[in-house]
């Protein structure tokens, strides 16, 4: 029995020394025996789960179908309608697109059923299935992404309450440079030094060599520092209400802004108060949304680290699966009577069930806080309305026509009055149809108009005034004469009294 290859392994478990080095070797899962080494068929989760588990995955990828279908409404509602019907916004824009790639990952395997393993102990890899580099791919970068934008949107929330400032079109550019570049280098990174493979459902994952460093620790230490900072932003919330209970300074009751509107600094308490309030009443969707994705992508990574390091135990040392691996041999393959042996090498079912629920679900909640009745009554006013819309327009305009025929008044243009090329003309009936009452016929003349001497409406030069010298009499009018006086009541010019000499001793 010194050759491997003549030694049989007991069931379930497979001799290595009858297959080839194709798929992914690293993720066999094999154990020496006697003198040769027997693998567990793949994949492994079929031995490690109960047969529910295929079931509750496939349920997990339909769920993310729903919330792709959700992203792209949201998508194409930024898109075509108009911007007061959906508020959209780049950082909502960027947040949805990345949800959208990472439900990609679990859409494709669900509509593609791709073939998990390569032969019978060895599992697929990005190298021997196109359809688990793609998974992978969209998985990794939907994770970069949605991580990097939610970093980005608490920033750009902390910087409006913090720090009033204006985040424009220098933050919008570093947003997309960041959003978009470091998930792209960070799947370049991953694919090069760890590479993806099925290792956890129908879903290609990361490896485990130098997964840490080129994915986990970078999307954990995002993660983190987004949860500092809404959490200071929470501070100061909080702050700024408490110094508003405390200030009792009328001076503010009945103001909403500071004295000066260019300097913060000049805020009371209530006036801060009162505008971190309007702030956070704007963006408590963005906040919730944060809170959400940050949570998920930190129970995600916690709960796949802990499994992918709990498997590489399991394949360094033998004897951690001792117990599990005795009950298979002395059942004869069967794995029910060694489920429960087999949970303490594994993530629990119901754990690995609310990873992938959260994760699929991460677009429902962005169609749930993002979108908008609004964009309903857009979509309505789009395919619906706009038809019957422009056909009431266009027998309007008819009856606009006919009713500018019956009109009782029919003034002409006073941009033509003032050319000089027709006179302003008003008609009007003398009685009225309903009641039987005559009106006056104020407009029943044409009034010839004359152009007034200073006047610059039409294109000629003003005229010279006349050299004649205009005289006046200042008692004819209420203009003052030559000195700041004031005439007695006759009228005499000579009977002249200094108002302000009245009353000088």
């Amino acid at each position: 029995m010194s050759n491997g290859t003549e030694v049989e392994c007991p069931k379930p478990f497979l001799n290595v020394a009858g297959f080839d080095n194709g798929g992914f070797i690293e993720g066999r899962v094999c154990q020496p025996y006697l003198d040769a080494t027997c693998c567990l068929p793949c994949p492994m989760t079929q031995w490690a789960y109960p047969d529910t588990f295929e079931t509750m995955s496939e349920a997990a990828n339909w769920v993310s179908v729903v919330s792709t279908v959700g992203c792209v409404f949201l998508l194409l509602s930024w898109a075509v309608l108009p911007v007061e019907k959906t508020f959209r916004h780049y950082l909502s824009i960027s947040l949805t697109t990345a949800v959208v790639f990472m439900n990609l990952g679990f859409v494709i395997p669900l509509a593609a059923q791709p073939e998990q393993c390569f032969d019978a102990i060895t599992p697929n890899s990005m190298k021997t299935s196109s359809v688990c580099a793609a998974s992978g791919m969209f998985i990794i970068l939907g994770g970069w992404a949605g991580v990097l934008w939610v970093f980005l949107r608490a920033l750009s929330l902390h910087l409006q309450i913090c720090w009033q400032l204006v985040v424009g079109r220098n933050f919008m550019w570093f947003a997309q440079v960041v959003g978009w570049g470091l998930p792209g280098v960070g799947v370049v990174l991953a694919f090069l030094l760890s590479g993806v493979s099925f290792r956890f459902g129908q879903t290609c994952h990361i490896n485990h060599k130098n997964s840490l460093a080129d994915l986990w620790i970078p999307l954990l230490v995002f993660s983190g520092l987004t949860i500092i900072i809404q959490f200071a932003t929470f501070g100061y919330c909080i702050k700024v209400y408490l110094a508003s209970l405390a200030d009792n300074s009328a001076s503010t009751e009945g103001s909403n802004m500071p004295s000066y509107t260019n300097s913060i600094r000049t805020m009371t308490p209530k006036q801060a108060y009162r505008r971190v309030r309007r702030v956070i009443a704007l963006q408590w969707r963005g906040i919730a949304i944060v809170l959400i994705i940050i949570a998920d992508v930190i129970f995600f990574s916690v709960v796949f680290v802990f499994q992918d390091n709990t498997v590489e135990a399991v394949k360094n040392d033998s004897t951690i699966a001792r117990p599990w691996a005795l009950c298979l041999l002395a059942n004869g393959g069967d794995k029910e009577p060694c489920l429960e042996l087999a949970s303490a090498l594994v993530v629990n079912m119901p754990t690995v069930g609310a990873v992938l629920f959260l994760l699929g679900m991460n677009g429902i909640w962005l169609c749930l806080l993002l979108g908008r009745w609004s964009m309903i009554t857009g979509w309505r006013d789009l395919l619906i309305s706009s038809p019957s819309r422009s056909k009431r327009e266009f027998v309007s305009v008819d009856a606009r026509l006919d009713d500018l025929k019956k009109d009782t008044l029919t003034p002409i243009s006073p941009t033509l009055a003032r050319s000089g090329m027709g006179s302003p003309t008003m008609h009007s009936h003398n009685q009225d149809p309903e009641s039987g009452r005559r009106t006056p016929d104020f407009f029943g003349q044409t009034q010839r108009y004359h152009t007034p001497a200073r006047s610059f409406s039409s294109p000629r030069p003003p005229q010279q005034p006349q050299q004649a010298t205009v005289t006046w009499d200042p008692t004819e009018t209420y203009a003052r004469g030559q000195s700041p006086g004031v005439y007695s009541q006759d009228g005499n010019p000579n009977n002249y009294v200094n108002p302000l000499g009245m009353n000088r001793l």
